[in-house]
């Protein structure tokens, strides 16, 4: 694989993730709702489901997925249904008492890193996505395997530090909230964002993925 191909596959991915979508609504919805010490498990969470889509989409199932409209259909309303229930949850979360607005006691990490895990992993566009996307940038001249672990890992540490900057810039705006009003306020519009994020992600048609 050429240094060109790995560049270009690399410019798209860092444009591609920079988009938020329903995986980036949820880290900036935890941030805003509970802070910085989030940022760990969610962009933990987002990692592992983005390495969880591309592995999958790579053993075959995102090609299943791009012909069978059953199977998108199973999985596009599961992701859709989870999104609202967390979107949900976070409007009805309690606001912490303290000025630096702690996380719920409710709201462990490992739970955290599974609310993003799961909604990055069984977003059904993300793994088709990944069939159309990664061939452009296959050089068929050369082994394939090693570019695609070479893409693979490329595109995890973009997506890894693209969730994590938007956890860190979403944070330090909570640190300027102090009223229980105001938190409040920012809980109920991540929940909404959640919703909506739903809301489309249960809209999706395959043959647009």
């Amino acid at each position: 694989m050429s240094f060109e191909h790995w560049l270009a596959f690399a410019a798209a991915s860092a444009v591609m993730l920079a988009i938020p979508g329903p995986t980036i609504l949820l880290v900036i919805s935890y941030a805003l709702g509970h802070g910085r010490r989030t940022a760990g498990a969610t962009v933990a969470g987002v990692a592992l489901g983005d390495f969880t889509a591309m592995t999958a989409s790579m053993l075959g199932l995102g090609a299943l997925l791009a012909t069978s409209a059953t199977i998108f259909t199973v999985l596009k309303w599961v992701g859709a249904a989870y999104l609202v229930w967390l979107g949900v949850k976070l409007w009805r979360a309690p606001v912490a008492a303290g000025a630096e607005g702690a996380a719920p006691a409710e709201e462990k990490p490992l739970r955290i890193f599974a609310h993003a895990y799961v909604v990055t992993a069984l977003n059904p566009k993300s793994i088709v996505f990944f069939v159309a996307f990664l061939p452009q940038f296959l050089d068929l001249s050369q082994p394939v395997l090693p570019q695609m672990v070479i893409f693979e890992v490329t595109f995890l540490v973009l997506a890894t530090l693209n969730a994590f900057s938007y956890a860190l810039l979403a944070a330090a705006a909570r640190k300027t909230i102090r009223k229980p009003s105001v938190q409040k306020a920012v809980n109920r519009t991540g929940g909404t964002l959640l919703i909506g994020a739903g809301l489309l992600t249960a809209g999706l048609k395959r043959a647009t993925a």
